[in-house]
């Protein structure tokens, strides 16, 4: 944001702004701007907890590989020395994340936010390499639970208790993270910067939070549900697992008229039912008998044929 001094250039100034825009205090500015990053932390921390279940799901039975990414940026050559860049960067300004708490002088720095960022990608490659990839889920979920930053708890100790809880090799992670302080590059962060370059079909990363899938760039809300059905949509019919096939991926088309199914209200019966890729309508299974019809408009009970035999009494008499 710029703010133009009060003289008769202003008026210039501001004519040749030609996109919508608005000026407004510096000091709002910065505030904004932290009530806008804690919303998308918070916001991103409350789906990887509600979707972590389903994750560790999919990743168990083979159906999905899940694998992090973190965004930094780096720190120009020239400003390296600076404040600024020494608080929110580590390796000389290679890998930086903006200050959590906007303010230098107190609380955590940026470099913090980005130790931690390594940590928790270290984890996932230590986790990796022991089949266990759906661990980084738990790691990430308690650290944000047990460990949270307003309580000042955001430290390396707390890690390595949880670390440790999960049974992973923290001597590994420890060594994935290196020396923040040296004039080097990062292997683990390094790799990280590539891939947000765009790749095939898939254009830059440059929207947080986002989610790849299938080397497509996901459109749609952050929540459990939907980014579930937008997973499941990649299975053949009959071939996606059960998870796909839960409530929380229902697309509730059969609460409109139905979803245009057979249905007997007096007996609450319905042909309709919601699945994830929307409502079918099916030959209902009631009580081991099966319906027949074309579950839109016709549907009867089969007609059972019940036997009965008469009862036959022989008796036996035996005289002495």
């Amino acid at each position: 944001m710029d703010n133009p001094e009060e003289d008769s250039s202003s008026a210039k100034y501001i004519e040749n702004i030609t996109f919508p825009s608005a000026l407004i205090e510096k000091t709002f500015g910065e505030t904004l701007t932290l009530m806008i990053v804690t919303i998308k932390c918070d916001m991103l921390m409350a789906f990887v907890k509600d979707f972590k279940g389903a994750a560790q799901i999919l990743e168990k039975g083979g159906y999905t590989q899940f694998t992090p990414h973190y965004i930094t940026w780096y720190c120009p050559q020239a400003f390296t020395l600076r404040r600024q860049c020494k608080s929110q960067c580590i390796n000389r300004g290679r890998y930086c994340a903006p200050d959590p708490e906007q303010g230098f002088s107190s609380g955590y720095e940026g470099k913090d936010v980005v130790i931690e960022t390594l940590r928790q990608l270290c984890v996932f490659k230590v986790a990796n390499e022991t089949n266990r990839p759906w661990v980084w889920w738990d790691y990430v979920a308690d650290f944000q639970i047990r460990r949270p930053m307003k309580e000042k708890k955001y430290n390396k100790e707390c890690a390595d208790g949880i670390i440790k809880s999960l049974g992973l090799d923290a001597k590994k992670i420890e060594k994935g993270i290196g020396d923040p302080d040296a004039d080097t590059e990062n292997p683990v962060l390094k790799e990280e910067q590539d891939a947000q370059a765009g790749k095939g079909s898939r254009g830059d990363v440059t929207i947080l939070p986002t989610l790849v899938v299938s080397n497509r760039q996901y459109r749609g809300k952050l929540t459990k549900g939907a980014v579930l059905k937008a997973i499941c949509n990649g299975f053949k019919e009959t071939t996606e697992p059960a998870v796909c096939l839960s409530g929380d991926v229902e697309t509730n088309e059969c609460l409109e008229n139905n979803g245009g199914c057979w249905q007997d209200k007096a007996a609450n019966l319905t042909a309709c039912r919601d699945t994830f890729r929307g409502r079918v309508c099916e030959c209902l299974l009631v009580d081991g008998v099966q319906f027949k019809g074309d579950g839109y408009s016709h549907y009867e009970v089969p007609h059972v044929k019940l036997l009965q035999h008469s009862p036959r009494l022989d008796l036996g008499m035996h005289f002495v």
